[in-house]
């Protein structure tokens, strides 16, 4: 069966992402100045005021800033921006530099195990049940992150925490995309299995320290990464 034609992209749609890149990888640094709005409308191939509607949208969300009669600014957006600029920023995950992804491993360390010491403690029946469910190291790489990631997320619902829902759901298509690649490493997925283990385990009594685990574990994984 052939697959439905793609709809092509609407004028403002394909500025803004082609604005988007060209900030995300430094063609506009943080403090440039963008060009005029008539050379920038040319060079991106839409109309001035489609373009105004795009930066526009790309200051309501921290990218830049517009001020009346003065040129555009991009901004320090990975210092002053929001759960906006991050989820944009899951949109263009092929772009992202190895600092940025670093960094987004670095906060999942510094966040999760505090969810995960929540989740286990107020809901640690329906934890158990996922990790019951078979997974062989034999399991491609892309269904083992899935399987890894749905734990995680099975956590934050857990936790009914709605601002976390909304960060781990701006972190999915990033954590996705690098799982696969981690995963496809044999022992990745060795150290895994053995911390669901460890996780089933450290549940059923009462006296281990979650946190800890999944602290140690998170860190692990992250070195490993940046090795591998």
């Amino acid at each position: 069966m052939p697959l439905p034609p793609q709809k092509p992209m609407k004028p403002a749609q394909f500025a803004e992402n082609q604005l988007l890149e060209a900030l995300i990888d430094n063609t506009y640094g943080p403090g440039d100045v963008l060009p005029g709005e008539r050379v920038l409308a040319q060079s991106l191939g839409v109309t001035r005021p489609t373009l105004r509607e795009v930066l526009q949208r790309l200051s309501k969300e921290g990218w830049v800033t517009i001020a009346h009669g003065k040129p555009t600014r991009v901004n320090d957006y990975l210092s002053t921006g929001g759960l906006g600029v991050l989820n944009t920023l899951s949109r263009f995950n092929n772009r992202l530099s190895p600092d940025i992804i670093a960094h987004l491993l670095e906060a999942r360390t510094l966040i999760f195990p505090g969810v995960a010491q929540r989740a286990t403690i107020t809901d640690p029946k329906a934890i158990l049940a996922y990790l019951d469910a078979p997974i062989s190291l034999h399991t491609d790489a892309k269904q083992f992150a899935l399987h890894d990631w749905g734990l995680q997320m099975l956590m934050v619902a857990i936790t009914q925490n709605s601002v976390l829902k909304m960060m781990f759901n701006d972190f999915a298509p990033v954590y996705n995309r690098l799982g696969q690649l981690y995963f496809t490493n044999k022992i990745a997925r060795k150290m895994s299995l053995e911390y669901y283990g460890a996780l089933c385990l450290a549940i059923g009594n009462k006296e281990a320290s979650v946190h800890e685990l999944v602290q140690k574990t998170m860190a692990r994984a992250q070195t490993f990464w940046q090795e591998i």
